[in-house]
């Protein structure tokens, strides 16, 4: 029977609790280090040769969803009751939500130098620290809303607008396609300053610290997000049923983005699972 994923804002203190503990002890393991490493080793940009999967492509959703069950499998082997929590960034908007609590992500970093030091995953506590990483920090950083550079999180509006395109993905099937589910919900856009980020994005960049980058993983929120972006495209996916992922064919020899990207039925690193076997999951789990 498929369990289920729950809003964030609806748990109980219980299942706070298990969660928080369910991803420390995975943290004392060594196994939550891992997830970070595999983030690390597959966030490739546009220019970077050879076939990229987790980031600006086609398979940023079926690439996270694979990514997030694995997580959340790690994490039901300490603890059976426990599964990841969407955090709805359109509604859950402001640094007081009660998902920054004491009891849950903690808050925001100190304006010295963005250290979280509230909460479950402050560097103080003894039981987070950042030990994989693309810089020499070693303690949770966060900059919530970004003062000196404001920025707000993505609205309903902002949303919809992905929500509504009815094709997956297009050409040039990376960080500059111009329309298409995939890029408009991942979030990058031309322009300049915060005009770049949208959704998924600017939702790393409004958390700020720790988010940004290859490394966001460090961050437990990472987990909280994506499970949301993944609920999304499992509404997009009933809005829009004849929509299916694109490519659905291996590009051709002489694109430009032949061997760069996965196809519906070609392999994705490092489980060797297809987009296909990502598209329906609800016999593993489904969204409160």
């Amino acid at each position: 029977m498929a369990y289920v994923r729950k809003n964030q804002r609806d748990l109980t203190a219980a299942e706070r609790r298990r969660f928080v503990a369910a991803v420390l002890e995975l943290k004392r393991r060594g196994t939550y280090d891992d997830f970070v490493r595999r983030h690390i080793d597959f966030y490739r940009a546009d220019g970077e040769g050879g076939l990229r999967l987790a980031h600006g492509t086609p398979t940023f959703l079926p690439w996270h969803r694979r990514f997030l069950l694995d997580f959340e499998r790690a994490l039901r082997r300490i603890d059976p009751s426990v599964t990841v929590p969407y955090w709805d960034w359109t509604r859950d908007n402001s640094t007081t939500s009660s998902l920054w609590g004491a009891d849950f992500m903690g808050g925001n970093g100190r304006r010295a130098d963005l250290q979280v030091t509230t909460g479950p995953f402050a560097y103080s506590g003894g039981r987070w620290p950042i030990a994989v990483a693309m810089t020499e920090i070693r303690f949770l950083t966060r900059d919530l809303g970004r003062p000196r550079e404001p920025l707000a999180l993505p609205t309903p509006a902002d949303l919809e607008r992905a929500m509504r395109d009815p094709v997956y993905d297009v050409s040039p099937w990376n960080s500059t396609s111009g329309s298409g589910f995939r890029n408009l919900l991942e979030g990058w856009a031309p322009g300049v300053g915060n005009a770049r980020w949208r959704n998924h994005n600017r939702v790393h960049r409004w958390v700020g610290g720790m988010m940004l980058g290859g490394a966001s993983v460090n961050d437990p929120v990472f987990w909280l997000h994506h499970a949301f972006v993944d609920l999304l495209w499992s509404r997009w996916m009933r809005r829009h049923p004849r929509s299916g992922y694109r490519p659905a064919e291996p590009l051709p020899p002489g694109d430009l983005q032949h061997g760069r990207v996965a196809a519906l039925h070609e392999p994705m690193d490092p489980w060797r699972v297809t987009p296909a076997d990502m598209l329906d999951v609800s016999h593993i789990y489904r969204y409160a």
